[in-house]
């Protein structure tokens, strides 16, 4: 029985070891970012960054994605939860107020420095990074794939749409990437149709464009014409109301873009998928 109960304890040491996050900071363009981390099982792991929304921290992002946490040892992913500057991102959001933005804070130098950082200590397969971010996290990946996506293989955003054209102000490389879209239409926070985006009285971020105009963006880019092909996701939790369907445009040889459309979603996850795991999914579709 004694060596039974060592056993456990050890394994269950080893166990809780493994899932320990790691806290890190880096200076970047004279500022102090932090980010949190959960290291790989072996070399040559995924890297996937997670991005909270506006107002919100890496840590507090952490218990949305437990299921994704659940299956990085076995998938051998390497999940990130960087800190935005002082709680929000410099996106693309030109009328945001937050300080990330009016100071133009190096985003690209901060998530570079990061990629770095892992390669070198825990020598991550560069061409395995990915980013999922939420509301103003999906704003900060949309930046990134605009902006430097030679070091992404692909990115997913929910409940995000792209800053409409007089709210842009970043510089377009426009190159294509695969782009997992999460939107739900009953969203009054980041508006399916677009519109102007309010978090209070004292946070006005301007104005988005339309989700089917931000899923149009990247589909053109990655040079798809006509339409996509549509299904129906099952409604694994018919008591919520929502139901999802599917818009993807696949071909061999260009960049996977697929919308999930929540009917009835609002400004926050759907019941009827793990946006989490259908990210991972998504992504390994990418490699």
């Amino acid at each position: 029985m004694l060596k039974y109960a060592l056993a456990t304890l050890i394994l269950c040491t080893a166990l809780s070891a493994k899932s320990q996050l790691i806290n890190d900071s880096l200076l970047v363009d004279g500022h102090v970012r932090s980010f949190h981390f959960l290291k790989p099982t072996h070399p040559k792991a995924s890297l996937i960054f997670i991005l909270h929304g506006s107002g919100g921290t890496g840590v507090q992002n952490r218990p949305g994605a437990k299921k994704l946490e659940d299956v990085a040892p076995a998938e051998n992913l390497l999940l990130v939860y960087p800190d935005g500057y002082k709680k929000y991102w410099n996106e693309c959001r030109k009328s945001s107020p937050a300080e990330a933005n009016t100071i133009n804070i190096d985003e690209d130098a901060f998530f570079a420095a990061m990629i770095d950082y892992f390669k070198k200590q825990y020598q991550i397969e560069e061409k395995k990074v990915f980013v999922v971010g939420t509301s103003g996290g999906g704003h900060m990946a949309y930046k990134l794939a605009l902006t430097m996506p030679e070091r992404f293989r692909a990115i997913t955003a929910i409940i995000a749409n792209l800053p409409d054209t007089n709210n842009l102000d970043c510089p377009e490389k426009r190159v294509a990437l695969p782009v997992l879209i999460i939107n739900g239409t009953a969203d009054n926070i980041n508006p399916y149709d677009g519109g102007e985006v309010k978090l209070g009285p004292q946070m006005n971020l301007g104005f988005v464009r339309s989700t089917d105009r931000t899923f149009r963006y990247w589909s053109t880019l990655a040079g798809y014409t006509g339409e996509p092909m549509k299904k129906l996701l099952p409604d694994t939790d018919p008591a919520d109301g929502k139901t999802i369907e599917e818009y993807t445009y696949r071909q061999k040889g260009k960049p996977e873009v697929t919308l999930l459309k929540v009917l009835n979603g609002k400004h926050d996850y759907p019941n009827d998928i793990n946006v989490y795991l259908e990210a991972l999914a998504f992504f390994k579709r990418q490699l």
